[in-house]
């Protein structure tokens, strides 16, 4: 599962924008016991819209993200489990037209923060650090539940905000198949959101689902060292203001590519980009990613 990197695959501090992010590894087994520190930091840059609902037009946008998280491996009735969590803070600037009129907002402060489940029920028993040695991958189906905390910076006098001051709920579901140094992914997830009740001067604004899917192929260099090319689509999220339905259906296509690299028994490093293959409607742009890892187990 996602050990390597929780947050890899932030472009954005809100869910609206990130609904094709691009998780790698996501169901790939670790041993019970171990506990990871991740530190990661991200560029994006192009249209980057926080909300689909936010009337700007032709925005660009510069957004940097540094992110800090905390990864726990878990027995979960004999099968392989983790928790995660991370908090991005964010800065950046928006350039636009608001009616007409050029428009622009500089923001930093805390992003939403994020809490994720996931499980592997078939394919990857809860292992010791001593028997994970000698386990072999095979096919492997997992899911999860990830939930992001309206607890980001957000002022409802602003269009564009780094919080989206509404709960997101992500179930996952997903299958891994390892082919010798092979690796083949395929994940299913669904973002639904709860109503924002303070919208831009007090308007309600509410959204449908969106319903995604990404892909994965890597490559297995060595232990800890692996290469991969990812695809991702996401579909739906039609938003509403004060029950009033916008014509802001998201139908986006995203691509990239992540590489990780070992340091040593304890610590790595990734490297990600990621962009827009196609953008029929909602946010398109692309992000820079880095990030660093150390990992422990418990005991001696």
């Amino acid at each position: 599962m996602a050990v390597g990197l929780a947050a890899i695959a932030i472009g954005t501090t809100t869910a609206t924008a990130s609904a094709q992010e691009l998780e790698p590894r996501l169901f790939s087994p670790a041993p019970t016991g171990m506990n990871i520190l991740l530190g990661a930091f991200g560029y994006s840059f192009g249209n980057i819209l926080l909300d689909p609902a936010v009337p700007i037009e032709d925005l660009d946008a510069r957004l940097v993200i540094i992110t800090a998280g905390y990864v726990r491996t878990l027995n979960v009735f004999g099968a392989s489990a983790k928790i995660d969590a991370v908090v991005p803070v964010a800065g950046g600037d928006w350039k636009g037209k608001l009616e007409g009129r050029d428009s622009t907002r500089s923001a930093t402060g805390f992003g939403d923060p994020r809490v994720r489940f996931s499980v592997l029920f078939s394919g990857a028993p809860a292992l010791s650090p001593k028997e994970f040695a000698s386990y072999k991958a095979g096919t492997i189906v997992g899911g999860g539940l990830q939930i992001w905390v309206p607890l980001g910076q957000y002022d409802p006098t602003k269009l564009l905000n780094l919080g989206s001051n509404r709960w997101v709920f992500r179930p996952q579901l997903g299958v891994s198949q390892t082919l010798s140094r092979w690796v083949l992914e395929a994940a299913a997830a669904g973002w639904f959101f709860t109503e924002n009740t303070n919208f831009f001067g007090g308007d309600r604004l509410s959204q449908k689902p969106i319903a995604a899917l990404q892909g994965h192929v890597t490559y297995v260099f060595r232990a800890g060292f692996w290469g991969a090319v990812d695809v991702g689509y996401g579909r739906g999220g039609r938003s509403s203001v004060n029950d009033e339905e916008k014509d802001t259906l998201i139908s986006n296509w995203r691509l990239g590519v992540t590489v990780a690299i070992p340091i040593s028994s304890h610590d790595s490093i990734k490297f990600g980009f990621v962009s827009g293959l196609r953008a029929g409607k909602g946010a398109d742009f692309s992000s820079i990613l880095g990030a660093y890892q150390y990992r422990w187990f418990d005991g001696p």
